[in-house]
This record gives structure tokens, C-alpha cells and sequence, in this order.
């Protein structure tokens, strides 16, 4: 099965979407903060990026679900800064250190080389890692790229506080969305994460990510996902947030079928685990915690999807993570085990 992209590459679409996009960057309305800065013209907006791409890091990344890891690795590509500012943000270092990430910026061509050189090392997927405050950025990279034969599937791994205008214009573009739903409650989405109305706009966002999938994963003979919605839901510490009601929602509004990925890897980092104002985030979920969020999948009768293991969850995008046993399985392993 072909990438997306590759149909409108063909059918002379693909430089048309890009430039809608890259026009969105003119007043950046590209995220629901909706900040107005002319960024063309390298104005900063509040995701404190202006017109170039940032990019910390690129690399073969083993720590994703099977389905996308497979044996030799997403092709995961970090961009730096953010449009959140979540207090327990375990890539802190790269999302809110703007100053420093300025040093990291490229151009569209240098974003294009990379993707082609994570083809080239054999990874199965481009995975972009934070990508929304660079939407339109990643669009006329894979444009360049695929002039230049780049055939692997975009993965689009985000926090969810997406614009629907530009998920609309990726259509076609993006072959697998990795959406985080991170809240139930818009209080909690602006205590943690520093953003106003996020459950609101990250299920619109979730909404149109499914309308375009169709709600079906697809695998290829390998088992490796070439196209879909996999939506993440990390387990927060005093169930800060609201598994229950977004995993009710994604049943009655997207279906029960529709792939999910519980994980455990939470710790406490970044103001977390030292600013007395989070302390409810501020230790790892506990066992009893993990087996309620488990005894909900089955509660609430979802049935696609994976699961991280509790214990090898910790080691998560740890640097030594390669050495670990695999972390996720599939949610119908631990049906069959009485879990």
C-alpha cells in the first residue's frame, strides 16, 4: 500500500495543500491558541517558533507500539518547543526551552534530507514527534521529500490541541494519526498543561482524525500499521485524567473498535516533581491504579489497541530503553489471560 501523499503527489494536489497550509502561518492560526503573529516573516508566536522548523533530534526509535517500532524502528523526527506547556512533560527539554531550541532550526530541505536518510537505515515509518506547531512546516518537507522518492508512511504523533482547518489539509498527507487524549476536564487541561478548553478541542481534533481513517486500523503483511487512528491515553496519578470519560467517549462517539493505547509510563518530571503546587503528580501511578485503568477496557468493552506493561513502562523513551524487554502488548493478550 502506498503512502498518502504519494496520490496527490501524483495527481498535482500535494503542492496545493502545502500552500494553503503555509498560509496559515501568515496570521498562525495553526493551533487552536489561535496567536495572529506573522510568522513568515519569522515573527514568534506563543509556541515560541517563527517560520523555519526546529528539530532536536531524528533517529530509529524502538520504544513505540509493535505495530509501528516493528524491527527496525519508527524513523521518529522530535521537533523542539510546543504549543502546550504540560507541567510532567517528559521531553521538557526539547518543548520548553525555546532559547536554546532557536539553535535547532533548518530548513525545509534539511527536514527533507532527514526523512530520506531514515529511509535509507531501513525504519518503517516517519514519525513526526510534537508536530502541530509545525503543521505546515512538515507538509512542504515530505512535498520536497517525495519529489526526491520518499515512500514511507507519515505517522502525525501529537497532543491533540490540533486545528481542525489543518487536519482538514492534511488529508491525504498523513497516513496514521498517534493522537494523545490527555484530559476529560477542561480545568485540569489548564492547571497542567497551561491551555483553555482542551478536551473540547482535542476531541473535534480526534473526530476529523477518524473521519479520515475510516475507524479501521490497517496492517500490512508483517503486521506493521500503514494507516489509521491509534489515540493514546496516559494514566495520570489520581486519575487526574479522566480515563473513564474519555475512553466513554471514544466508545460512544468513535466506536468500541477504535485502537487505543493505554500507557504507563508516567513519572514525575519537569515542575512535577518539585513544585509543591502539583504535588497529586507528583509520584508514578500506583499498581491498584494501573489494574482500574486496565479493568475499564474490558468494562467498557473496547477491544482494539495496546497496553504497556506495568513494570517495563518505566523504562520508557529512557536513553538505555533498546536494552529492555518490549513494553506494550495487545490488549487481547490480557483478555485471554483472565486480566
Amino acid at each position: 500500500m502506498d503512502a498518502r501523499y504519494l496520490t496527490l503527489l501524483a495527481e498535482n494536489r500535494l503542492e496545493e495543500r502545502v500552500g494553503a497550509l503555509e498560509e496559515m502561518l501568515r496570521r498562525c492560526n495553526v493551533c487552536p491558541k489561535d496567536c495572529g503573529n506573522d510568522r513568515l516573516n519569522d515573527e514568534i508566536a506563543a509556541c515560541y517558533s517563527g517560520r523555519l522548523p526546529i528539530v532536536s533530534s531524528y533517529t530509529a526509535h524502538f520504544g513505540e507500539e509493535p505495530c509501528l517500532s516493528g524491527t527496525r524502528g519508527a524513523g521518529n523526527i522530535f521537533f523542539g518547543n510546543c504549543n502546550l506547556r504540560c507541567v510532567y512533560c517528559q521531553n521538557y527539554q526539547i518543548s520548553q526551552t525555546w532559547k536554546q531550541q532557536r539553535r535547532n532550526e533548518v530548513t525545509h530541505e534539511q527536514l527533507a534530507d532527514m526523512m530520506l536518510e531514515l529511509e535509507a537505515r531501513g525504519c518503517h515509518n516517519i514519525g513526526f514527534v510534537s508536530p502541530t506547531h509545525f503543521a505546515p512546516q512538515m507538509a512542504r518537507a515530505i512535498c520536497i521529500a517525495a519529489k526526491k522518492g520518499l515512500r514511507l508512511p507519515i505517522v502525525y504523533n501529537t497532543n491533540a490541541y490540533d486545528s481542525v482547518e489543518v487536519l482538514r489539509l492534511l488529508d491525504g498527507i498523513v497516513d496514521i494519526y498517534l493522537p494523545d487524549l490527555k484530559y476529560a476536564d477542561a480545568d485540569a487541561g489548564f492547571q497542567y498543561s497551561k491551555i483553555r478548553d482542551y478536551p473540547q478541542h482535542a476531541r473535534a481534533a480526534i473526530s476529523e482524525m477518524n473521519r479520515q481513517m475510516g475507524g479501521e486500523l490497517v496492517f500490512d503483511d508483517e503486521g506493521l500499521l500503514k494507516r489509521g487512528l491509534l489515540i493514546r491515553l496516559l494514566v495520570l496519578p489520581n486519575d487526574i485524567a479522566g480515563l473513564e470519560e474519555n475512553l466513554r467517549w471514544i466508545r460512544n462517539e468513535l466506536g468500541p473498535r477504535t485502537a487505543i493505547s493505554l500507557m504507563a509510563q508516567y513519572y514525575a518530571t519537569n515542575k512535577a516533581g518539585t513544585d509543591p503546587r502539583y504535588i497529586l503528580l507528583s509520584r508514578r501511578i500506583s499498581e491498584g491504579e494501573w489494574f482500574d485503568a486496565v479493568s475499564l477496557l474490558d468494562a467498557l468493552g473496547m477491544e482494539e489497541g495496546f497496553m504497556q506493561e506495568y513494570e517495563s513502562a518505566s523504562y520508557y523513551y529512557r536513553p538505555d530503553f533498546n536494552d529492555k524487554d518490549e513494553p506494550f502488548r495487545d490488549i487481547r493478550d490480557f483478555r485471554s489471560e483472565g486480566i
